[in-house]
This record gives C-alpha cells, sequence and structure tokens, in this order.
C-alpha cells in the first residue's frame, strides 16, 4: 500500500494516458493558404477542448464514488 492509499483508504483509479498528452500547434507550410492553417489550427483546439471534457468527466466521476458527503453546518 502507498501512502496515498493509507490516507485516502481507497485505491483511485489511474488518470487515462490520453489525458495527460498536450495538443500540438497546427504546422505552418510558407506559402500555404492562411485559412488552411487557421482551419487545421481549430480542429487541433476542439481535440484539446473535447479532451478536457473527458478529463473533467473522469474528475466528477471519481468525486462522486469516493468523496466523503459534504457537512451542513
Amino acid at each position: 500500500m502507498v501512502k496515498g492509499q493509507a490516507v485516502a483508504g481507497v485505491a483511485l483509479p489511474s488518470l487515462p494516458d490520453d489525458l495527460r498528452r498536450q495538443e500540438a500547434h497546427a504546422p505552418v507550410v510558407e506559402g500555404e493558404p492562411v485559412i488552411a492553417i487557421l482551419a487545421r489550427e481549430r480542429q487541433a483546439l476542439d481535440r484539446a477542448n473535447a479532451r478536457q471534457g473527458r478529463t473533467v468527466q473522469f474528475y466528477d466521476d471519481i468525486t462522486t464514488r469516493y468523496a466523503l458527503p459534504k457537512r451542513t453546518n
């Protein structure tokens, strides 16, 4: 058992590898129309936003399963 498990009392799932990946900018090719570069950059942004959404869902799933009930005062 590792320290994190001992403190938490549960074994948390590993973060999927895809959620750790960084999205590269679209390559700029000399002489290529700017609109084509912009289109590729937008596709990269869409991939990054989708990955962020999966990260949030992963975190929400963990907190739903393992979070302690909130205390009310």
